[in-house]
């Protein structure tokens, strides 16, 4: 089978972008995800060129923080994404359970998973927490990079676990079918994540310390323990997270951290996870449509195409739908 053949026939899935951040922009600054060519690095033209399946779009409340709360902010976001599948005339659907995610297929509606990067847009509150479930919300980052009522972030540089409202928020997660993202997450915090979770859990967006030592990336500890745990680790474009300050990123140094990721969790728990729309990439990977050169750099290594279809998205499609809530559907 060719390269071409391998991707176009893989499921795809994408465990992180920023996007909908510049949907909600004001004025000129404000781009449109279903017109390809909007120096974005993710729209819906790219994704089908990139042979994208699956999408988890997060909402990232941060970046509106000082114009509104940081619930208000997500929930601009949510409503962006509801604009862009009402758009997109059935050629994004949004994912609510499993049997959504099961059903989507390779030349099919694009899925989309609708993420929140950060509790703070909870604002302390379970009810909310439930308001975005019914909203659509099934993926939870639970920090960014600094601290919200649930956890601390990266950045905080406390040793501190989960408050007791971040244990209420992990055990509704569970409950609800929400899956639970320890990108960004301080050590301590992702260790009590993984004690207290009855559900596998995934880090979204995070490469391998080991080859860069950086907060957002995790040591081998911690990728053996998600693994451990049925979880599965997508391995970040993000060129800041490849080399140090992003100097030189390139495909093969991506591919470097892939090859550590598989060795310490086994190919079966590792995924991708771009950051499209949310940093510097290098530029073999700098949008949508240039997902099908990971599958040739991982055929160049030697990678078996059971294992290539499992980094590319069957990884990730397993354990979303393990913790997605069953029944109903679109």
């Amino acid at each position: 089978m060719t390269a071409e053949a391998l991707h176009y026939s893989s499921f795809v899935f994408d465990a992180h972008c920023d996007t909908l951040g510049f949907a909600v922009q004001p004025g000129e600054n404000r781009r449109d995800p279903l017109q390809w060519g909007q120096t974005m690095h993710l729209d819906l033209p790219r994704m089908r060129a990139g042979g994208i399946c699956c999408q988890i779009f997060a909402c990232f409340p941060g970046q509106s923080r000082l114009l509104s709360g940081p619930c208000s902010a997500a929930l601009d976001r949510l409503e962006a994404f509801e604009d862009l599948r009402r758009r997109a005339g059935g050629e994004l659907i949004l994912v609510q359970t499993a049997e959504d995610l099961l059903a989507l297929q390779p030349g099919g509606p694009i899925g989309g998973i609708l993420g929140l990067e950060g509790a703070e847009a909870l604002e302390g509150s379970l009810t909310r927490l439930h308001t975005f479930f019914r909203l659509g919300l099934r993926n939870l980052g639970l920090a960014w990079n600094g601290r919200n009522a649930a956890c601390d972030g990266v950045e905080v540089g406390t040793q501190a676990g989960l408050t007791e409202f971040g244990r209420q928020v992990v055990a509704a997660c569970n409950d609800l079918g929400i899956m639970l993202d320890v990108s960004h997450l301080n050590p301590a915090g992702a260790a009590e994540v993984l004690e207290r979770s009855a559900r596998p859990i995934i880090a979204s967006h995070s490469n391998a310390s080991a080859l860069l030592d950086h907060p957002r990336n995790l040591t081998d500890a911690q990728i053996r323990a998600i693994a451990a745990a049925g979880g599965v680790i997508g391995a970040t474009f993000a060129s800041i997270f490849i080399t140090p300050g992003g100097e030189n990123a390139t495909l093969t140094r991506f591919l470097d951290h892939v090859d550590h990721l598989v060795q310490m969790a086994g190919p079966q728990h590792v995924g991708l996870g771009s950051d499209f729309d949310g940093t510097d990439l290098p530029p073999e990977l700098s949008g949508a449509d240039k997902y099908p050169q990971v599958t040739d750099g991982l055929l160049a290594r030697g990678y078996a195409d059971e294992a290539i279809r499992g980094i590319l998205g069957e990884n990730f499609r397993r354990v979303f739908a393990q913790v997605l809530p069953r029944g109903g559907g679109q």
